[in-house]
């Protein structure tokens, strides 16, 4: 069995209303994956694929899941998460939702519903998709 991920979302833009406690939470939380985050001007923070900003209506009723490499990832993930101004919604551990999904799960200052998930032992063709422009 194989799963084709990485071709429909080319990027996320979450609005919220403190991005002062977004720049804690998110930075803290995207430095468990390796995934370097960065301060655009006062209003903005740019990592991966993931656009946050506060210059407009806050965005409501967002989940948003982060894959993890193991389950060791998906606790950083929740304590990295507390500490850093999060509130939690689920502890690490192992979900219905198929054979051997694993997540944990906090709500980040903005309301948004973060969670780190492993879908189970698989192997990966890539690290990250590079793109390099023509």
């Amino acid at each position: 069995m194989e799963f084709h991920r990485g071709r429909l979302v080319d990027h996320i833009h979450l609005r919220v209303a403190d991005i002062e406690a977004a720049w804690t939470f998110y930075s803290a939380v995207l430095a468990v994956f390796d995934v370097p985050v960065e301060r655009v001007g006062e209003h903005a923070i740019a990592a991966d694929e993931l656009w946050i900003d506060d210059t407009g209506t806050p965005t409501t009723g967002l989940h948003l899941a982060f894959q993890a490499a193991d389950e060791a990832t998906v606790a950083r993930f929740h304590e990295a998460a507390l500490a850093a101004g999060g509130t939690d919604n689920g502890a690490p551990g192992p979900r219905d939702y198929h054979p051997g999904y694993y997540a944990a799960y906090a709500i980040a200052p903005d309301g948004t519903n973060v969670e780190a998930v492993l879908h189970g032992p698989s192997t990966r063709s890539a690290a990250s998709v590079v793109v390099t422009p023509a």
